[in-house]
């Protein structure tokens, strides 16, 4: 059985930096595509970050973290980090792990392409 599990949401100030992680099991693919979601209260759920995982890796951002937030795998844990900086108010959200796994998908930001998704772990920014 797949499962993604989140962790490493908090409450930070603006400017702030907090790394999220997304621990998978239950599956044995290395080349999987990985991406974390966002969801604000009212809004919809949007592409943060994606990542292709395996031996060589492309990753994806939103333009709106574009610069102050980075995806990074470690492949043999079936990790996946979203390390994020220079944290702002608006990036106060639900964050989700999404995946799916065994294939490249092409549309990164496409919440529909994603087959598992995990629980999600609260990022709150306020002074």
């Amino acid at each position: 059985q797949v499962q993604l599990v989140e962790s490493g949401g908090g409450s930070v100030q603006p400017g702030g930096s907090l790394r999220l992680s997304c621990a998978g099991s239950g599956y044995t693919y290395s080349r999987n595509s990985m991406a974390w979601f966002r969801q604000a209260p009212g809004k919809e759920r949007e592409g943060v970050a994606a990542i292709h995982t395996g031996p060589t890796t492309t990753a994806f951002y939103a333009d709106s973290v574009k610069g102050r937030f980075t995806i990074s795998q470690e492949n043999a844990k079936k990790e996946v980090y979203l390390h994020m900086n220079s944290l702002k108010p608006e990036d106060t959200a639900m964050y989700y792990c999404a995946a799916t796994l065994g294939m490249y998908i092409g549309w990164w930001n496409d919440k529909s392409q994603y087959v598992y998704w995990g629980q999600g772990t609260q990022v709150t920014v306020s002074a």
